[in-house]
């Protein structure tokens, strides 16, 4: 059997190794247009900040090594053209020396990746990009040598932030432009606002619901008529899967724009099949088709590929879609969909905001996490989750991917039996809490209502009740609230009766209780979901955008 890969980063050389591992007498090409194989892309920021400090500490294998290990034969600097699904052939170029060659095949794999988007922006071919060794290369060398002392960066993705923490790293004036309303598009505005604080607090300028109109020599011009100034400009704009060669084949090409593939990763042809970036995915929650960008997706569906051809019979999961970023100590990680992608489809959802600490309250360095849930309200089964914080998030967003693909719903996660000392959580970890506020609403035990809904609410004329200490509510409160402090909310109840109230307090907790106390004197009352912290902490990021 002869197997051709084309692509040898993450989903291509794992199915390279691993059918050598399985059948010692294929005979496996592996095509790389590039100089380098198997090397870590996600790296790629940090060598440029010199977090990573050898080039070399990026390159994963090399062609002799993985010969000398696996006997594959891997060409580097070897770019596939063309593939004539009817003889079973591809056509190369040989960079090296322009020469093109073809190679039979008798089954294809493409790990074709993804490729940096452009759009129609004058003079944005003067800007970098970072998608492999090589651009990281570059752009380390002109900030070594040309002493750069500005830079921005047009997009505000993963790869976007990463980029700039470390560009401010090297002392560099570092502006990120954006033109939606917050960093990592990906997150919620209300859960998103700590990171973006951050990073301002570091030096890093935001230009958000901003449109670049041209990439000047060394500038930036905005449409708004800000110049940005910048010796370095790198577009960050996102991708697009590389999809030329199956599109040109005659291959199917999916709704979200990736290589069609069904459960076995194999394409509209039975013998090509497709993996890593560019070829679509499946939701777990949706059911639907989407591009997710991840690695370990492209080294999971890399090895599938290679069982499948091996003769296994297995298949694809859907795909939930885990995500983490840090910069500056803090961590922003998700899964599932998006309240924005829950509304967008019709989704039924409940959603609540959770901020509790990351280990016990009486150990020392305790922080909070803060936690954003949306559940289905009939099944209780969990849709989506995003978290940020300095320390546990990453934890407590994994417990929730794996809860997803579990099946486990809101309420299972009162039960769930973690890890616990005090240095590491809570007797009350932060998921069991999720799952208590999850199932006091699913039964009824409780109301909450969003942030997002409270202004209109009080113009309908619904009283919003304070139920904080007077000094809390002195440091910051909810215009036209009312303080009633809930040790004394009792004391209140007559003047409260034959209204309809909202009751908030700093995350949640004590609000739940108050609704509890008005509810058992017949008062309509719904809890903040998320306290005053998340009314806050979006309120801040709103106001980050006007300006």
């Amino acid at each position: 059997m002869k197997v051709l890969i084309v692509g040898g980063v993450a989903g291509g050389m794992s199915a390279a190794t691993r059918l050598r591992r399985l059948k010692e007498d294929a005979e496996i090409i592996v095509f790389e247009q590039g100089p380098h194989v198997s090397y870590a892309n996600c790296g790629l920021p940090y060598h440029i900040g010199e977090v990573i400090a050898e080039e070399s500490d990026l390159l994963l294998q090399t062609p002799k090594s993985l010969h000398d290990r696996f006997r594959l034969d891997v060409r580097v600097n070897n770019r596939v053209e063309s593939i004539n699904l009817e003889s079973k052939t591809v056509t190369v170029s040989n960079l090296e020396t322009s020469e093109s060659y073809e190679e039979s095949y008798d089954k294809l794999i493409l790990s074709t990746g993804a490729k940096p988007r452009m759009v129609p922006i004058p003079g944005l071919e003067r800007a970098h990009v970072l998608r492999d060794v090589q651009d990281a290369v570059k752009i380390k060398k002109l900030v070594d040598e040309k002493k750069i002392k500005s830079a921005a960066i047009i997009g505000a993705g993963f790869i976007g932030v990463e980029l700039a923490e470390n560009l401010q790293h090297r002392g560099i004036e570092t502006t990120i432009v954006e033109f939606r309303d917050n960093i990592l598009p990906q997150f919620d505005p209300e859960m998103i606002e700590p990171m973006q604080q951050v990073l301002v607090e570091n030096g890093i300028k935001l230009a958000l619901n901003a449109e670049t109109e041209a990439v000047l020599d060394n500038t930036l011009k905005l449409k708004d008529g800000r110049v940005v100034p910048a010796d370095l400009v790198v577009a960050a704009i996102g991708v697009v899967a590389d999809n030329r060669l199956a599109i040109d084949a005659g291959l199917d090409i999916g709704s979200a724009g990736g290589i069609l593939v069904n459960d076995q990763m194999q394409t509209s042809n039975e013998h090509v099949y497709a993996v890593g970036d560019a070829a679509e995915k499946t939701s777990f929650v949706t059911g639907q088709n989407q591009m997710i960008w991840l690695a370990n997706l492209a080294n999971r569906h890399g090895r599938l590929v290679a069982d499948v051809i091996a003769g296994e019979t297995v298949k694809a999961r859907p795909s939930i879609g885990t995500g983490i970023i840090g910069a500056y100590g803090m961590a922003a990680a998700l899964t599932g969909i998006t309240e924005g992608l829950a509304i967008r489809m019709g989704i039924p959802h409940q959603i609540i905001h959770l901020h509790p600490s990351n280990h016990a309250g009486y150990y020392p360095g305790v922080e909070r996490v803060s936690l954003k849930v949306l559940f289905d309200p009939a099944t209780g089964k969990i849709l989506g989750a995003q978290g940020i914080g300095r320390d546990g998030v990453d934890k407590r967003m994994d417990v929730i991917a794996t809860a997803i693909y579990a099946g486990l719903t809101i309420d299972d996660l009162m039960n769930l039996e973690l890890s616990y000392a005090p240095a590491f959580g809570s007797a009350k970890d932060a998921i069991n809490q999720t799952g208590y506020v999850g199932n006091n609403i699913r039964t009824g035990k409780t109301e909450n209502i969003q942030w997002h809904e409270v202004e209109k609410a009080q113009a309908d004329g619904v009283l919003v009740v304070d139920v904080r200490t007077d000094g809390e509510h002195q440091k910051g409160n909810i215009p036209n609230t009312k303080l009633i402090p809930v040790d004394v909310l009792r004391e209140h109840v007559d003047e409260l009766r034959g209204k309809e109230i909202i009751v908030t307090c700093a995350v949640g907790q004590r609000g739940h209780t108050a609704v509890q106390l008005l509810r058992g004197y017949g008062i309509k009352a719904r809890n903040l979901d998320g306290g005053y912290t998340t009314w806050r902490t979006a309120m801040d990021a709103r106001q980050r955008v006007s300006k």
